[in-house]
This record gives C-alpha cells, structure tokens and sequence, in this order.
C-alpha cells in the first residue's frame, strides 16, 4: 500500500485546554517546559492525485511523515474508522475530490523537557493524559501511521463445539473473544445449542454477547421481581408498559421500535425529493417521535467519545424509527459520584476511591458534557436540555453511588405518517449483520432486535463481528 499523503494543520486544542494539559502533565513530568498540540490529517489518495485541494479542504500543509525526538502522535486505532473519518471522506466525495478514498485525523504532541527529550517512561506516564485509550493509540513510531489504513484479511467464520466440548468450549470462547458472559448465560447457551443439536458460529456468541450487553436490558426488565420478599404480578417492564394500556390515547407505536411515536399536527416540512434530489414543501401530519437511552460504561472510560457515541447513538435510533424519521433536537443527562473539587470539599464528601480502570465523577462531568454537545453539533441537532446529579453514600456497610455514571441521552423529532410502522418481514425472510470497522461496544448498534432494518431507506449500522446471513425460521417478533 502506499504511504499515506500527511498533512499539518492548526492547534488542535483550544488555548484553555492546552494550558490545562499542561497543568494536568507537569504532574507527571515536573520538567515539562512547553506542550505543543498540532491538528494532522492522514488521507489515502489514488496514485497521482493532487494534495493541493484536500490541503485547503483540511487546511493544512503536505508534509514528510515523520516525527522529531519528543514528538507522538495520538491516532485512531488501526483496523478501526473513526466518525469524522466517515464524515469527512463524504465531504471530500461531494467536493470531487475522486482520488481520495479516506482520510483520518489525529493530532501531534510535541513535549518540551528541561534538559533532554522525554524519555520512553516518561512518555508512558504522559500517555493517558494524551490519547483515549479506547479509541485511539500513541506512538512516537512513524511506521504505525503509514499502515493506518491498512485492511487485515477478513477472518473465516468460525464454529464454537460446544456438542463435542460441552460447556468448557464455551468458556474457551468467552475468554478469547472477551464476551463478558455471565454464568447463567453460558448455562443458556449451553442448553440452547443442545436443543438445537447444532455448534454456534462465534458470530453468533458476538452478537448474543452484545444484545445481553448493558445496551438492551430487556431480559433484566422482565425478569421476575420481590419487593419485601412478596412476588408481584409484573415485572419492571410490565409495570412501565401497564401504564400505556391503560392510557394509549394519541399513541402510535410504543414499546416496539427505536423510539416512540405520539400524535402530532399539521405542518409543513422540507424534505428532499426523492428523484430531483431537491428541496421542496410537503403539507402532511408531522407525528412526534422521542426516545431516550442510556451510554453508562464508555463514558466511565473515556467520557468525552463515550458520551458522544451515546449522543450519537440516539440520533440514529430516531433516524430508523419507523421507515424513516428527522431528528431535531437534544437532551443529555449524567449521574454521577461525588465531584470531590479541589479546594471546595463538601461535608458529604467521603474518600472512598474508586476502581482504576474508570475516570473521576469531575473528568466525567467536565468532557462528558462537551462530547455530546459536540455529536449533536455535528450532526446538525441542538442539544437544548439536560440535568446532572451526584450521589455517593455508605449505607448498611457498603457504598453506593454512580462510580459507573449514568450517562442518558435523548431527543424528539418529527415522522410523517406513511413512514411510520415498519413492514412485517414475512417468515423465512433473510436477516443480515455487516462487518465494519468498530469496537465490541458499538456492536449493538446492529443488535438482532433492529432486524427490520432492510425496509428503510438508508443502512445505518454496522457490527464489528464477521459479517453473517442467518435465515430466520421464528414467526417476525411482536
């Protein structure tokens, strides 16, 4: 493959950020004397192509790829494309810009030391405060950018035998494909593929892994309930549900597709043609639709991208709602620990700690609203309401608290009433999964319960699982 063409824009932080990094950094490295931080773009170009108009769409300048002493580069994960990459290669699309395939971004660092350059230790213990760990990688080796954009070899599906290896075999597979499942999901599992009398397919166990994941609770929400050791007759879903049978009036579509959908008014949108691909009037019932949901434990890790992917995730749940719906505006919400801010300490406030793999309640609280503000900006969608609480109590022996926040995201928009109820998919239909370049958590965004994804306009997700075809042989869901 050959070397991307590299190119060097402006600041990539603002002046406040960049000197708070600053205070952030001189805590690890005492003899840090100057931080510098450099937009860089990173673009696969067809053979001959002129860097001269993508230079002005990115504002930036060619440049050779390579890095002096004390410079690193913070740059998505290879193997994986970032969503402004996604964005931005579609600009260039629409601009002509036909000899460019894609382009990433990421930014240079450049560390001033007292005395020498920093050191490989030093740059370790600068690491974190430098690059998301999720998403991204830091490197003061040039090579790793020239191969950003290259594609491994599609991996071949493979069978788990369980038949053969029993439960073992799924526990082989639980840790080497990293599913997270719990005991009891591996005991259904196991009992599941023996009524089938067939192996599954360790796509299969990737997408059972994700539907059961934080990001559909579903199988929680119906489970059966005490309250003071009594069994009620409904279950948290049901009790939530009761309420729209009993008062359905001006409801269109509740509990069944990505968001809800009531009666609305006449109005007048502006919507593009379908064959002129031009902007027009449309005089029709504009129905409301609104939707909200949770983005809990990629905010802990990383809440700006966190919180963000959880904006965004939204927004595109409101997209494939029905056949097809406009979303207009925003809302986010945290939960959170105590914030603990320096010197301002609260009565309340109690050091319990928290665990190292997660960030503070007050990073959460500062980067995590800005990361779906920012989503919602991008896409073009005002973020116009929102609340935050804190809660961190030792209560009968153990502490409790939102050490892994809630981070809720939700909005409304409008749907035209010929789009909104999904067709029935007959049984025996084809169900399709698509491979893409993702991280195991943003697998659900093509969760098996969006199936009926096939009848919108638009194919929206994509899964990080080997891509795979199953023939459906259930009745369509309820």
């Amino acid at each position: 493959m050959a070397e991307p063409l590299f190119l060097v824009g402006g600041p990539a932080l603002s002046e406040f950020r960049l000197a708070r990094l600053v205070q952030n950094l001189q805590a690890v490295l005492p003899d840090l004397r100057d931080l510098q931080a450099e937009a860089v773009y990173l673009a696969q170009v067809m053979p001959g192509t002129d860097p001269a108009p993508l230079a002005a769409l990115v504002q930036g300048t060619p440049a050779p790829l390579a890095l002096a002493p004390g410079e690193v580069l913070a740059l998505p994960r290879p193997g994986t494309q970032t969503p402004w990459s996604s964005k931005a290669t579609d600009i260039a699309a629409v601009c002509s810009l036909a000899g460019v395939r894609r382009i990433e971004h990421g930014v240079r660092y450049r560390l001033t030391l007292a005395g020498a350059p920093p050191t490989q230790a030093q740059l370790a213990a600068a690491a974190p405060l430098l690059h998301d760990r999720m998403t991204e990688v830091l490197t003061a080796d040039s090579g790793l950018a020239r191969r950003l954009f290259e594609a491994a070899p599609a991996a071949q599906l493979a069978i788990v035998d369980v038949l053969g290896g029993g439960r073992a075999a799924l526990e082989r597979a639980n840790r080497e494909q990293g599913l997270a499942l719990s005991a009891d999901e591996l005991d259904y599992l196991e009992r599941w593929f023996a009524r089938l009398r067939r192996n599954p397919t360790d796509v299969e166990l990737m997408m059972f892994a994700q539907v059961n994941s934080e990001h559909c609770r579903h199988k929680i929400f119906n489970a059966e309930w005490l309250i003071d050791g009594v069994a009620q007759e409904l279950s948290l879903f049901d009790m939530i549900r009761h309420t729209h049978r009993r008062s359905p009036q001006g409801t269109l579509v509740a509990y069944r597709d990505n968001a809800a959908v009531i009666e609305g008014h006449s109005a007048r949108l502006l919507v593009v043609d379908a064959d002129s691909r031009e902007y027009r009037q449309l005089a029709t019932s504009a129905h409301i639709l609104t939707k909200v949901e949770t983005h809990n434990h990629p905010t802990a890790i990383a809440p700006f991208p966190g919180a963000a992917t959880g904006a965004g995730g939204e927004i595109r749940d409101e997209a494939a709602t029905g056949r097809g719906a406009f979303s207009k505006a925003g809302l986010v919400g945290f939960m959170v620990s105590n914030l603990n801010l320096p010197g301002l300490p609260q009565p309340w406030e109690q050091p319990y700690g928290k665990p190292d793999r997660i960030v503070s309640a007050l990073d959460i609280m500062l980067d995590g609203p800005i990361g779906a503000a920012a989503f919602n900006n991008e896409f073009g969608r005002p973020n116009l309401a929102g609340f935050f609480r804190t809660y961190e109590q030792a209560v009968g022996g153990r502490v409790r608290g939102y050490h892994k926040p809630i981070m809720l995201a939700g909005g409304m928009g409008n749907i035209i009433p010929q789009q909104v109820h999904k067709h029935e998919p007959p049984v025996g239909g084809w169900s399709c999964s698509w491979a893409g370049r993702a991280c195991a958590s943003a697998s659900a965004a093509g969760r098996p319960r969006r199936w009926a994804w096939a009848t919108t306009r638009r194919n929206w997700t994509s899964t990080p699982c080997s891509a795979a075809i199953r023939k459906c042989s259930a009745a369509p869901r309820k």
